[in-house]
């Protein structure tokens, strides 16, 4: 079974920094778009970063210019580096990618388990 696992999440300060990685386990063929989301407490999923195969990124405005996207295509794992982090970035952050494992016959959207940012005043 495919899975993508995330690390990275905690508890830091206002305007600090930090890294969210998330990696592919399992036998996979291959994959496409790669993104992260997040889920507020009262509020809707929302994409927050993606990046496709070939390195493009989109960002939601709330985020931009203060998180990075990217990816390692031989290491199949995604990165959201987030600085000046916001008291309002208080989520859980969740990844997700399009993958095709060698039992499906196309591409099939996976998602992590979720990591818990959490941003103090």
């Amino acid at each position: 079974q495919v899975q993508l696992v995330e690390s990275g999440g905690g508890l830091v300060q206002a305007g600090g920094s930090l890294r969210l990685s998330c990696a592919t386990s399992g036998r996979i063929h291959s994959i496409e778009d790669m993104g992260w989301y997040r889920q507020a407490p009262g509020k809707q999923r929302e994409l927050v970063a993606s990046i496709t195969t070939d390195f493009r990124t989109s960002y939601a405005d709330s985020v931009k210019g203060r998180f990075t996207i990217s990816r390692d295509n031989a290491k199949n794992t995604v990165y959201l580096q987030m600085s000046s982090l916001k008291p309002e970035d208080t989520a859980v952050y969740y990844c997700n990618a399009d993958i095709w494992a060698p039992e499906a016959t196309g591409y099939v959207e996976v998602w992590g388990q979720g990591t818990l940012v959490t941003v103090s005043l």
